[in-house]
């Protein structure tokens, strides 16, 4: 009972930094630059100033979908931070920048992380559906050592989604660090700009903080599942 309830917290919790990212993020970006600069002006002029010359900004549909694509080198940001001009666009801008800046100075976290994609991209398809599967099947047909098996097998699939949310955390935290230093090092923005762009990013990092951590009970819950049922 007592595991439900922390699950349940931790999902409560989740909504809560969500809405709060959300509502930062809205108050931000009613907070215009003084420099006048868009978030794509940003992100380009962090790329020169960091000697990357082989990245491109472009713009991706819909909301919070900002991202740094390895792959093909494009930082890729929604359409309210890549036109617009204020303190929560400046403060993703430069924040995914901070993430080719790490592909190009081969941060290792980051390369971890990208390692890891294309099999968690698998994994987490079929982790959850394995485990149950294998649960029903020790529960229902009696041959409890293909389901425990299966059950297992789905298990670990989930444990590499776990591991990947926790390696994210020093990737996106170190991105933010290197934008937030990037913008005060060349007076990007002013003291309130600043402070406003250091609050967005530390909500954001926070949204990331929460999923792994219910990861991660997700992960010990399944496991205790699994393994009390052998008992």
């Amino acid at each position: 009972m007592g595991f439900y309830i922390i699950i349940g917290l931790i999902s409560l919790i989740s909504w809560l930094v969500s809405q709060k990212l959300k509502n930062k993020f809205k108050y931000y970006s009613t907070i215009q630059l003084q420099n006048g600069l868009s978030g794509k002006e940003i992100a380009e002029k962090m790329l020169h100033d960091n000697g990357i010359y082989d990245v491109k900004v472009i713009s991706t549909p819909g909301s919070l979908t900002d991202h740094y694509n390895p792959l093909n080198k494009t930082v890729n940001l929604s359409e309210s931070v890549y036109g617009q001009r204020n303190a929560a666009s400046a403060a993703v801008a430069s924040h995914e920048v901070g993430h080719a800046v790490q592909h190009a100075q081969a941060y290792q976290w980051l390369g971890m992380r990208s390692k890891l994609v294309p099999v968690v991209n698998v994994s987490s398809k079929f982790s959850q559906w394995l485990v149950i599967g294998g649960l029903l099947l020790s529960a229902f047909s009696g041959n409890s050592g293909i389901g425990f098996a299966i059950a297992v097998l789905g298990l670990l699939m989930m444990a590499l989604a776990t591991l990947f949310s926790f390696i994210t955390l020093p990737v996106e935290y170190d991105a933010s660090n290197r934008a937030l230093a990037w913008l005060k090092t060349n007076n990007m923005l002013t003291n309130a700009e600043q402070d406003g762009a250091k609050d967005s990013l530390k909500w954001a990092a926070r949204t990331y903080l929460v999923a792994a951590l219910g990861s991660l009970a997700m992960l010990l819950y399944w496991g205790l599942q699994i393994f009390g049922s052998r008992d």
